[in-house]
């Protein structure tokens, strides 16, 4: 697997003519999580779904490139706010589907370990209608991080699970993803702050970044710089147009 590379991402969107973000110049660092919030509607799932390459109700005017001037498509996984789990397949046959779809054995023990440490080993046989709403994410996460691609590009991936299972989740996703560069879109100051390296405010015409404390991710929530760096955060949030 290639290293992961810095992407930057430079334009304008816009749907039927009228502007939804932009001009905006994003880059996000290479081995690093960039966490990006903003008010609903203002495109942050556009963000990620223009960085995984697909498509988009709307026209973007601009440019997405990596660093090392190789095409992106190939290089990442992408997980959306709905879980998108086939409702045919169980949670196994789910969280290997990338690799059956590519016509590559699945490696079944690495996908067993995975849904082991998301709290599904007991469920790898149920189909999605016998899931709850965070057992389904989970499974969506799992398969994620399956994937093990330079690019991780996450669309609230921990937005259906409770306060301790997200906490879990997050770690897990930070270690599995460690060297890898990560887009997360999160509407928590305190998810963003925990794990950002970089957090970003979308705004309809700007990407601003926010400071983050000194400490590296994953930071300590109760910490006085985490505390103090999350409630401005939110205040920030809540002036945004």
């Amino acid at each position: 697997m290639t290293p992961a590379p810095t992407i930057r991402l430079r334009g304008t969107y816009h749907i039927e003519g009228q502007q939804l973000f932009g001009p905006i110049d994003v880059t996000l660092p290479a081995g690093q999580w960039t966490c990006v919030l903003g008010r609903s509607g203002v495109g942050k799932s556009t963000l990620v779904r223009l960085c995984a390459g697909l498509p988009c109700t709307g026209e973007f005017d601009g440019q997405i490139t990596a660093s090392d001037g190789a095409d992106l498509a190939e290089r990442v996984s992408f997980m959306a706010q709905s879980d998108l789990l086939l409702p045919w397949l169980s949670v196994l046959e789910n969280t290997v589907l990338g690799a059956r779809l590519r016509g590559q054995a699945p490696d079944i023990q690495k996908a067993q370990g995975l849904l082991d440490r998301v709290g599904l080993s007991a469920h790898l046989h149920k189909k999605p209608s016998a899931l709850s709403g965070g057992m389904r994410q989970r499974t969506a996460l799992a398969r994620t991080l399956m994937e093990d691609r330079p690019v991780a590009l996450l669309d609230e991936p921990f937005g259906a699970l409770d306060a301790s299972l997200r906490a879990d989740m997050q770690e897990l996703a930070a270690e599995v993803l460690a060297d890898k560069t990560v887009l997360l879109v999160t509407h928590d100051p305190a998810e963003a702050v925990r794990l950002g390296h970089q957090i970003i405010v979308l705004t309809p015409d700007a990407a601003e970044k926010w400071p983050t404390p000194p400490e590296m991710p994953i930071r300590d929530q109760y910490a006085v710089a985490t505390i103090s760096c999350q409630a401005g955060l939110l205040a920030r949030l809540r002036q945004s147009p």
